[in-house]
């Protein structure tokens, strides 16, 4: 293959090879803590690099993309591109996983994008492209963590949600992933009313398969950025 596309994002990488019809192939996903993660990188012609990460982490790829890439190009978010219209007034601002997250969105119907890994991120597209603003909170990944390090006592992982949770571990669960359900079904209906037309819910990210059994009908999109990277490559070359 002589195209890849790299989404670094705050705990993990994900890479595809570029097909021939412009769609991905086979995703691999690998953890910063893995300390051979820049080992086993694909070599090719063109590398594509969306990154939210830590400099050290975006420096590092960059490096190895360098050495192993005849050309490296970073993506960027772009106030405009194809039918897309971001609604931040300084693009630089709205995380470029978010931008291309919305760029592969596009496809002519109003949307409401859910992506949970570190963050989880809540943003608004209507139909024609244009981008309504979004909201950021922790992940309940995250919310676990917190209060983990604020309260020792309290595990940062384990227990199994329910509404109600009968030990400490549940009850943990049931709190901080309902807090992203709730969320993110005040913002379905917040974006309904903005829009004036159902809209539909999009779920992607490492953190979202947890949640996918409670929400309301959505479609699945683990890969959403590298397929939103995938049209922003196909743009640039247009």
């Amino acid at each position: 293959m002589t195209t890849w596309l790299f989404d670094l994002g705050n705990t993990r990488v994900k890479y595809a090879p570029l097909l021939a019809d412009g769609q991905l192939g086979p995703v691999v996903a690998c953890a910063h803590d893995d300390g051979g993660w820049l080992d086993a990188l694909p070599v090719g012609r063109v590398a594509c690099l969306a990154s939210v990460a830590p400099a050290a982490h975006r420096q590092a790829l960059a490096d190895a993309l360098a050495s192993r890439f005849a050309q490296v190009r970073e993506v960027r978010t772009q106030a405009a591109l194809g039918p897309l219209r971001i609604a931040y007034a300084q693009p630089a601002h709205l995380g470029v996983d978010r931008f291309l997250a919305l760029l592969g969105a596009c496809t002519g119907e109003a949307a409401l994008l859910v992506g949970v890994g570190t963050a989880l991120t809540v943003d608004v597209l209507d139909a024609g492209g244009r981008h309504h603003g979004g909201r950021i909170a922790p992940s309940p990944q995250l919310m676990r963590a917190c209060l983990h390090a604020r309260a020792a006592q309290l595990p940062a992982s384990g227990g199994t949600y329910a509404e109600f949770g009968d030990d400490t571990g549940h009850a943990l669960a049931s709190g901080c992933e309902g807090a992203a359900l709730a969320l993110v079904e005040q913002s379905l209906h917040a974006a309904h009313a903005l829009l004036g037309q159902p809209v539909r819910l999009w779920l992607h990210g490492g953190g979202a398969e947890a949640l996918r059994e409670r929400l309301p009908v959505h479609r699945w999109a683990p890969d959403l950025v590298l397929q939103g990277m995938a049209r922003w490559h196909a743009l640039q070359i247009a």
